[in-house]
């Protein structure tokens, strides 16, 4: 358990997401703990996980930029307690920066990120995705949670279309993989480059919709895009976001899983992808 100081106390007065995803200076290195608040079934969610690590980069005094494109491969289970992080910066040049974060916990890598960074220049800009449709977040009624695991009820889940409608039995004919959804976190927080790799973890396993019901599953490795940067996101100011997640296949205990994260203002903040293991 990390030590109790006046830094660490003070965690208690600050957002879930942020106590959860905070990184203390050890030896040399940099530490985290996984919050009870934001477990899965075996472990932490991985969003936020995934979090921890990249806002382990973003302290780094040579960072550079903001997050372009982070990969995480989670190799085995996080448990409770705390994690070592070993952050390098394995290469920079006067645009780009490309860093590896590994989570060391009991001596082994449990999970490893990969991270692209860039100080982006005006240009030339256009989007040819189009937001798609969707009520104003406030006229969707949120999915109950709190049944659910801890981490889910830390997040408002809105569905549009493609809502859980999950039981003990699975589905005769497999059901569509697709759904759509506004998502901000349950006590409301800006929307920032941690919180939005996090989110791009929070689509419900899409096995779970195809066979409405849910089984054994765990996430191999997970890529964001990031097509927005930090002075972006605060001209977003926003505490939510659109999104949308598909499934393409589901073949000998892996299967795939899209996602994109909109702003109500119409702007594609991030796209998402993974690779997932299910037991059924």
């Amino acid at each position: 358990m990390l030590e109790k100081t006046p830094e660490t106390a003070s965690l208690n007065t600050i957002h879930p997401f942020d106590r959860a995803t905070h990184v203390t200076a050890v030896d040399g290195g940099w530490r985290g703990q996984a919050s009870a608040d934001y477990f899965a079934f075996v472990g932490p969610f991985g969003g936020v996980t995934a979090a921890t690590m990249l806002r382990a980069i973003l302290i780094q005094p040579e960072r550079i930029g903001d997050p372009l494109s982070v990969t995480v491969n989670f190799c085995a289970p996080v448990g409770s307690g705390v994690f070592d992080l070993a952050v390098r910066l394995l290469k920079a040049t006067r645009s780009t920066q490309h860093w590896m974060v590994e989570l060391i916990q009991n001596g082994e890598v449990a999970t490893f990120m990969t991270a692209v960074f860039a100080a982006r220049r005006p240009s030339w800009s256009h989007q040819s995705a189009t937001m798609l449709d969707a009520p104003p977040f406030d006229q969707v009624a949120p999915l109950a949670t709190s049944v659910v695991a801890p981490w889910a009820q830390q997040y408002q889940f809105r569905f549009v279309e493609g809502a859980p409608n999950y039981s003990d039995t699975l589905n005769d004919t497999p059901a569509s993989a697709y759904s759509r959804m506004w998502l901000s976190d349950t006590l409301p927080r800006p929307v920032d480059c941690l919180s939005l790799l996090s989110m791009s973890d929070s689509f419900f396993a899409r096995i779970f919709h195809v066979l409405g019901a849910i089984v054994p599953i765990g996430t191999v490795s997970m890529t964001t895009v990031f097509h927005a940067d930090s002075a972006d996101l605060v001209a977003e100011s926003t505490t939510m976001v659109l999104g949308a997640a598909d499934a393409n296949s589901f073949h000998k205990s892996f299967s795939d899983q899209t996602g994109e994260l909109w702003s109500p203002n119409g702007r594609l903040l991030a796209t998402t992808s993974q690779v997932v293991y299910f037991k059924a």
